[in-house]
């Protein structure tokens, strides 16, 4: 029988969610401890792969059980939860139709980037610091004109095994956490994302925000389909997988 598995992760110890030899990550990590509790090879698919280092506040894989199995009996969640350790937060499952897909029925995705101008001790792990100001209404003047249906190979990873790099971004804006403490995010939303894509977006933001890139020099990025043409890509530890839905 197929199940949705919901689960959230932070992704520092991992190198990636998709499963690669002689490296831990998330994938493997469930899969193991799912093999431990079950005597038998479990492979789950996620609904998105997500790089080393990024986390994911929700994310969604399905999963082949037993027929008769309950994985929602209480026992089963605390010692999956207890074999993957503390990184990795098994919420629940939910009982799907055979040929459900996590990663190919979803329709829309969307990630936040975290980031502080303010100096924490407390926040530096899973926020990026920004120690010169940032002008974030050219950000989102820039960000704005992201939007639609577009040919992303800009901000995509070289070499990548998929058909089209054609994404349709429905939202992208940078938002006022706290302004006291100079807390802000970025929230992206589009219908499917590209490898790197996310950090590859925020870091030619950044450069916008640094007045290095007109907001309008975005559409020339766009246009010239080339990965070098845009910003850098920024870390990975302050990106957040932070909802799939169906």
């Amino acid at each position: 029988m197929r199940w949705f598995m919901t689960l959230a992760y932070r992704g520092a110890p991992f190198h990636g969610w998709q499963r690669q030899p002689g490296a831990v990550s998330v994938q493997s990590t469930i899969e193991d401890a799912l093999q431990a509790i079950l005597r038998q090879s479990v492979p789950i698919v996620g609904a998105g792969r997500t790089d080393a280092g990024v986390n994911a506040r929700r994310m969604v894989a399905h999963l082949d059980l037993p027929d008769g199995f309950d994985p929602c009996d209480g026992r089963f969640l605390r010692s999956l939860n207890s074999l993957c350790g503390r990184d990795i937060a098994i919420y629940g499952f939910e009982p799907v139709a055979p040929d459900a897909h996590a990663r190919f029925d979803a329709t829309g995705r969307t990630y936040r980037y975290f980031a502080h101008t303010v100096k924490s001790p407390f926040t530096g792990s899973l926020s990026w610091y920004v120690p010169n100001p940032l002008d974030f209404e050219a950000m989102n003047r820039a960000a704005r004109l992201m939007l639609g249906r577009r040919d992303f190979t800009s901000f995509s990873k070289l070499h990548t095994d998929v058909k089209t790099n054609i994404c349709d971004l429905r939202t992208a804006e940078w938002h006022c956490q706290d302004a006291a403490e100079g807390r802000w995010y970025f929230e992206i939303s589009a219908d499917r994302f590209l490898r790197n894509m996310v950090r590859a977006v925020v870091g030619t933001l950044v450069e916008v925000g640094r007045g290095k890139i007109a907001p309008e020099g975005v559409l020339d990025i766009l246009e010239r389909r080339d990965r070098c043409a845009a910003g850098t890509s920024m870390p990975g530890e302050a990106l957040f997988l932070w909802d799939v839905t169906y």
